[in-house]
């Protein structure tokens, strides 16, 4: 195939129809109209003699060319925006960069109001933020899907650089009337209740299931939920118990909850910052970086 001949727009349109697998989402995500779009899916078809996307009754599937092209035209479309746009002029004022961030919704809670209001007047940055597993996340830093990762406890190669933003424990949560009096949350007490379990958290998990476990002792799950959103509402309606960091407990905390400590050890933790080593000189990248841990300053 000769590059020479190849309409570089048509890419982007690709990445797009990949992304959305819909022609009018695809559309607007690039600014074009849908007929537009409809000609660079028939102009792709001949370009790469593949069909691409095929209509289902569920909607657009891609073929497995199409899967197999996914991920390096990201890369590509990725380091072609790098070079069209000078980081050694960076200018956070001026820039329309938008920036990737993967983050839970636990740091999205902690840090996204204040990273937003921190951004320069009249700023044109914008974040875009994902939540990947631990190992997802690993593998969107090495192969430059994302500019940085705010997590915990990441195992990643000597490519991935990390420094600690945010001390944090586990605590637990409660409605403020709870039967449970104020400072009287024992072991036994503990076990005994029923608590609510949010199934994403690996903090659940590391610094309270497993520590649990090695006592013998496990918690009464009477509900499993995938957010964090959802867990003040139930905790003021019922006597159920929630573990959670305390830094997010703040922010989730009002007139009707109220915490407590653990009533066992359990380990602190740090919420971390990681970015590929590829970015240690970038302007771009370090203003970032420096945004997030003056956030985490403020927090702390």
């Amino acid at each position: 195939m000769n590059l020479r001949s190849i309409d570089l727009n048509l890419l982007v349109a690709l990445d797009a129809l990949l992304t959305e697998r819909h022609v009018t989402k695809a559309a607007d995500r690039v600014g074009l109209s849908q007929p537009a779009m409809s000609n660079a899916l028939n102009r792709l078809r001949a370009m790469f003699e593949d069909e691409l996307l095929v209509r289902t009754t569920t909607g657009m599937k891609p073929t497995p060319r199409a899967n197999e092209l996914a991920e390096p035209l990201r890369q590509a479309l990725r380091q072609v925006e790098r070079v069209m746009v000078s980081d050694a002029g960076f200018d956070a004022s001026q820039s329309e960069r938008t920036f990737t961030i993967r983050m839970s919704d636990i740091l999205a809670c902690l840090l996204l109001p204040r990273l937003a209001a921190a951004r320069p007047a009249n700023a044109r940055i914008s974040y875009n933020t994902i939540h990947l597993s631990p190992s997802l996340t690993v593998d969107a830093l090495e192969r430059d899907e994302i500019d940085v990762a705010v997590s915990m406890g990441l195992e990643h190669s000597a490519s991935i650089r990390s420094e600690t933003l945010l001390q944090d424990r586990m605590i637990c949560l409660m409605r403020r009337h709870h039967p449970i009096k104020r400072g009287r949350l024992t072991f036994e007490s503990f076990i005994a209740q029923e608590q609510m379990k949010v199934s994403m958290s690996p903090t659940d998990l590391r610094f309270v299931d497993d520590v649990l476990a090695e006592r013998g002792q496990q918690r009464r799950i009477a509900l499993n939920v995938p957010h964090w959103l959802v867990v003040p509402h139930v905790l003021k309606q019922t006597d159920l118990l929630a573990v959670m960091p305390r830094h997010l407990a703040a922010v989730l905390m009002d007139d009707g909850l109220r915490m407590e400590d653990l009533p066992f050890d359990s380990a602190p933790f740090a919420w971390m910052l990681y970015w590929h080593r590829r970015y240690d000189q970038s302007n771009a990248n370090g203003w970032l970086r420096e945004r997030i841990t003056a956030v985490c300053s403020d927090l702390s």
